[in-house]
């Protein structure tokens, strides 16, 4: 096989308690990649298309990210250009980075025969991470790789765990068109914690892990309530509150800032209610007049997949 195309999925990461931890892969929305072998070695991006990124490859995260890779395998003698067609925009939370990230790491471990794990590439799609926000974080790429839902237990040493996925598990995603950097949002948290809101976020996340594998949807909605970044971030996101509060009225489980934002999510049991789900998120915005694009998908079991 000397070229390859593949879709490269959004993702929702921290789900409200779980940050840095939690991320969730998403069905109707990605990026799409098209990598091919070549003779000259090293890593070229020769298109861009839908964003204004950086071609060379050093600054580029999916270029970063495979330069890891091809270090790890002291190769030195393969070459292979990648083209990106981004529809994920950077800064809008639904995790964009992670998405070209992850389908480069993925697209030339194909070429190369797989001589990596689908959890390996999760380390070296980090480093494209680390160069857009500044931390190595896993809650995007993990998902986008294994698919479904992800629970990053620890990066040193790397430990990722897929978790099971309730099969009426839908997402809805509304993404106000403003954009907030990842590393800016990550400026404005707090380094200290009380221990009391410490313990109520410990006990949210463990109940929502409980809630996907025995599939107890109200147990699921009780969990997802974020103590720690949410209340801060917020801030930064138009009309937050009245979108959550539409959400709850609408009949989600519940909602949340999408990864550092400014799109915010909502979880619902089945497609009808996704739907009804975003109406209401899109009635917010439009008597306050923000600009948004919104997506409804099932949640993404299978994650990066070749077209």
């Amino acid at each position: 096989m000397k070229e390859i195309k593949i879709f490269c999925p959004a993702t929702i990461a921290n789900v409200s308690c779980g940050f840095d931890v939690l991320g969730l892969c998403l069905d109707t929305t990605g990026d799409q990649m098209v990598i091919r072998k070549v003779e000259e070695p090293g890593v070229k991006i020769t298109k861009i298309i839908g964003q204004d990124l950086p071609l060379e490859a050093e600054k580029n995260v999916a270029g970063v990210a495979v330069l890891a890779m091809l270090k790890k395998l002291n190769n030195t003698t393969d070459g292979f250009e990648i083209e990106i067609y981004k529809n994920i925009k950077p800064g809008s939370g639904i995790g964009s980075s992670a998405a070209s990230s992850t389908g480069a790491v993925y697209g030339v471990n194909q070429l190369l025969g797989q001589p990596f794990s689908q959890h390996e590439l999760i380390a070296f799609a980090m480093k494209g991470e680390e160069l857009a926000s500044g931390v190595p974080h896993a809650d995007n790429v993990a998902p986008a790789l294994l698919g479904g839902f992800t629970l990053v237990r620890a990066t040193q040493p790397l430990d990722v765990i897929k978790l099971h996925t309730p099969s009426e598990l839908y997402a809805t995603v509304i993404h106000p068109q403003i954009e907030v950097k990842t590393a800016d949002a990550r400026e404005i948290l707090k380094s200290k914690l009380r221990l009391k809101t410490a313990i109520t976020q410990w006990g949210n996340i463990g109940a929502l892990v409980s809630a996907l594998y025995t599939e107890d949807y109200d147990l699921l909605s009780r969990s997802l309530h974020d103590e720690i970044v949410e209340p801060i971030r917020s801030i930064l996101i138009p009309a937050f509150d009245l979108v959550k509060e539409a959400c709850k009225e609408a009949g989600a489980l519940g909602s949340g800032i999408s990864g550092s934002g400014p799109s915010i999510f909502a979880l619902s049991k089945g497609e009808q209610t996704a739907q009804k789900v975003a109406e209401a998120m899109k009635a917010v915005y439009n008597k306050v007049g923000v600009q948004y694009d919104i997506h409804i998908s099932k949640v993404n079991d299978q994650g990066i997949k070749i077209l």
